[in-house]
């Protein structure tokens, strides 16, 4: 349903991703952020799903096309860890709603694992988003602070994560209130992407379908 293209970020540099547009003009825009498995099939189609439902939705590609596969989590690992989360954010993840708001559409961010936490930094740091739906991924507080946080954010997390474990949800979510910030915030009795139907181990349809319709309805509140 969509395809490849590539886009500036605001520095000059060439970025591509996975574009999906909706079937109507001028419809809201989503950016769409990986697991720290790369731009895989399935964050694509999360894309096309968007599409569906009324927004152009683009996923950067963070890892410049590397795809880890799913069972080599070192890997993965290894990629995560040697990416410039600030300068993924404030550049490629920028670059890519600047593209989609650029004929005065308003964009939101969402993301999933690794993307999760780039979608609190992005809250903090991407002056033209409108709203961010962040799915099981805190980023440390040094990369982004609850005070710091500009946009209304609606957030799910798994009671069975040992990454974004019950603890760290908490004092996130403490650390908002405290802040007087705006966040929606949903558990679920599940585990870790709970959301990737392709990793049938951890998926869990129920908690996945809820949490979508829960993140669609809160982009159509906050972006049109």
């Amino acid at each position: 349903m969509g395809t490849s293209i590539s886009f500036k970020r605001p520095d000059g540099r060439d970025a591509s991703g996975y574009l999906a547009n909706a079937a109507r003009g001028n419809a809201p825009g989503v950016v769409v952020i990986q697991e720290w498995w790369g731009l895989s099939e399935q964050i694509k189609g999360l894309c096309d799903r968007f599409a569906v439902a009324g927004f152009d939705a683009l996923a950067p590609d963070l890892y410049a096309g590397k795809v880890v596969p799913y069972h080599d989590s070192d890997a993965a690992g290894r990629e995560m860890n040697s990416l410039d989360f600030i300068d993924a954010t404030t550049q490629t993840v920028r670059g890519a709603a600047l593209y989609l708001g650029k004929n005065g559409a308003k964009v939101g961010l969402t993301g999933f694992c690794l993307g999760g936490a780039v979608t609190i930094i992005g809250a903090a740091r991407i002056p033209e988003l409108a709203a961010g739906v962040v799915f099981y991924g805190i980023p440390p507080e040094a990369a982004a602070k609850p005070a710091d946080i500009k946009i209304p954010l609606q957030a799910h997390f798994a009671n069975k994560d040992d990454w974004c474990t019950p603890q760290l949800v908490d004092a996130f979510a403490q650390g908002m209130k405290a802040a007087g910030k705006s966040l929606e915030l949903f558990r679920y009795n599940a585990e870790h992407a709970f959301v990737n139907e392709q990793r049938q181990s951890v998926h869990d349809r129920e908690a996945a379908e809820l949490a979508w319709g829960r993140a669609t309805d809160f982009f159509r509140k906050h972006l049109g």
